[in-house]
């Protein structure tokens, strides 16, 4: 391999917004169609997996750096910060979430968290909400939790404790909106199930070289 700078590191831990914490465990080069193509080889802690990515697709799937510990103070003191009235069309909402996560910064994984945590106080959320909360909270979790050094169930106390004094003062105007939802929350167009991985083009390392790479070009 060419003594060609990298973004990342080997044995550098990263965020990988659609798919959890990871580290980089290897940097290769593999030939696809006569061009020898740069992966990075991430092992995913959350799902137990190692995938492949391109090099030069880092930035646009949103791959970056663990957080400074100050980001990652900051972002557990933004779970104390007071909730603005959302829209009650929870498709839209959970439209502007995912595209949040999408983002991927640690100050976007806190909004949406502190966003959802919220609304659930006010209603059950709805299938699709409800695992992006799940999505978001554990990314978060485990974000901070390698950032300051802490167990993870620490970093889950602490989310809760600046969560929950905002989440047991209810304003009434946010909880009037509660009315404005229907029984068929839950209804939503099947192939936005999927929405979450949508931009994910990830390479399993467990894959067939010619099926893996095909959507490389």
């Amino acid at each position: 391999m060419s003594d060609t700078t990298y973004k990342f590191e080997v044995n550098q831990k990263i965020v990988y917004p659609s798919q959890g914490v990871g580290k980089i465990t290897e940097i290769k080069e593999k030939k696809f169609k006569d061009q020898l193509l740069t992966y990075y080889v991430i092992y995913l802690e959350v799902s137990d997996m190692v995938v492949m990515v391109p090099v030069n697709r880092v930035e646009e799937l949103g791959i970056r750096a663990i957080v400074s510990a100050e980001e990652a103070q900051h972002a557990i003191e933004m779970m104390g910060e007071e909730v603005e009235p959302i829209t009650s069309d929870w498709k839209l909402r959970y439209q502007m979430n995912l595209d949040l996560l999408k983002k991927g910064s640690v100050a976007d994984i806190a909004t949406i968290v502190r966003c959802l945590y919220h609304r659930s106080k006010i209603k059950e959320l709805p299938i699709l909400e409800r695992k992006l909360y799940d999505s978001a909270k554990k990314l978060l979790e485990d974000e901070i939790s390698f950032a300051l050094d802490k167990p993870v169930k620490e970093i889950e106390a602490m989310l809760l404790a600046k969560l929950e004094p905002m989440g047991l003062v209810r304003d009434a105007k946010h909880t009037a909106i509660q009315n404005d939802f229907d029984d068929d929350d839950e209804e939503f167009i099947e192939e936005d199930e999927d929405a979450e991985d949508e931009d994910t083009d990830i390479i399993d390392d467990d894959d067939d070289d010619d099926e893996s790479e095909g959507d490389e070009d």
